[in-house]
């Protein structure tokens, strides 16, 4: 009887110690890059826009950044790192900078991006700069308010795969993160709303303002090539209607449009996310700022030049109830698409515009890119 109960005794601690095990869960990957960062922050909230953007009555309307949450030197710094911070994704591989690449204007050159366990994500990333301007997110507009955006890529069981309380856990375990939070923030509590002030402190202060065209606004364009002042004339010329959705210093419109791209939706966009058939197949209009870095284009990148997409707008609009009416000759929402007859010269000229647009300064400052290393 004494041998029985000392099997059973043992038996219990095999079993509760395989159950134990079980349950034990795996500790979370540590970063093993080398972080680097200046001694002094980068002047992230010195930086000054241009008078033409900040006396603008329009872009004055889209501005969107709350009271409570400026841009800090130490705020941007800390968003920074957790931006590159390759532990807030569950197996310690993807980081909001692995689908939004400097070099790219914070977009992804792939079509599609590369989630968790080689998922490949819907749509393609958007790209990231001048965001003071923008109030609602994603292709669909579907979430209001950059602090709320930047935590969802983290949240999708597709894109990085951690609850928040997760990605908390990950941060405090990081022997990094406790002086940049004090920092920030006065204390080195660690809470997911404070990395959502710091990294949407951190993707505001990325801004383009420091292309050929900015350079020419205040001599007239005189700094223009031929081909880019006759790609200039044609983009602000009426006929084509470019800037009739690309408006502003910062060329778009915080809106949603059909811009005719098929007949049938499979990914039917804002219509999808409220239900309303009005708003199907339309998607964010986007700035048309660094065009030559963000390739491809749409919200599924299905044009991998510009050409191809000026080419879309010049003779291949497809008829839908929901095109937007300033692609139509009526200029009545589901009219009859326009055909405009561009010639490849045209195309050409428009093209040499728009990389007017491009802002080599903003893809290569040290301040924005990843400070993590090998």
């Amino acid at each position: 009887m004494k041998g029985k109960v000392v099997l059973c005794i043992i038996s219990f601690v095999i079993v509760f110690a395989g159950c134990k095990e079980d349950n034990v869960l795996s500790p979370p990957p540590s970063n093993e890059k080398t972080l680097s960062l200046p001694e002094t922050p980068f002047d992230y909230e010195g930086i000054t826009l241009p008078a033409y953007f900040t006396e603008s009555g329009a872009l004055d309307l889209f501005e969107a950044i709350p009271s409570d949450n400026p841009v800090t030197n130490h705020g941007a710094t800390l968003g920074r790192v957790l931006f590159y911070d390759e532990i807030l994704s569950v197996d310690g591989t993807i980081s909001c900078g692995s689908c939004h690449h400097q070099e790219h204007a914070f977009a992804d050159n792939d079509r599609f991006s590369e989630g968790l366990n080689g998922v490949i994500t819907p749509r393609n990333s958007m790209a990231m700069f001048n965001l003071q301007y923008s109030r609602r997110f994603f292709w669909d507009r579907r979430t209001n308010g950059l602090e709320n955006q930047v935590l969802e890529p983290i949240q999708h069981p597709e894109e990085m795969g951690l609850t928040l309380t997760e990605a908390v856990e990950r941060v405090e375990s990081q022997d990094y993160y406790p002086a940049l939070f004090e920092a920030a923030f006065g204390d080195p509590t660690v809470t997911a709303d404070r990395m959502s002030l710091a990294l949407s402190q951190f993707i505001r202060s990325i801004v383009s303002y420091r292309s050929k065209w900015d350079e020419g606004y205040d001599i007239d364009f005189a700094n223009f090539t031929e081909l880019e002042a006759e790609g200039r004339e044609l983009f602000f010329n009426g006929v084509t209607r470019c800037n009739q959705c690309h408006m502003t210093v910062q060329f778009y419109t915080p809106g949603t449009a059909n811009t005719g791209l098929d007949e049938n939706y499979a990914d039917g966009g804002a219509g999808d996310v409220n239900g309303n058939p009005n708003d199907h197949g339309k998607f964010k209009m986007v700035s048309l700022r660094n065009l030559g870095y963000t390739a491809p284009y749409m919200h599924d990148g299905r044009f991998a030049t510009l050409e191809e997409a000026l080419e879309h707008y010049n003779s291949n609009i497809v008829a839908h109830p929901n095109l937007d009416d300033r692609l139509t000759y009526e200029l009545t929402t589901g009219g009859t698409p326009i055909v405009m007859n561009l010639s490849e010269s045209d195309i050409e000229a428009l093209v040499a515009f728009l990389h007017t647009l491009d802002d080599p300064y903003m893809i290569t400052e040290e301040m924005y890119a990843n400070p993590f290393t090998e």
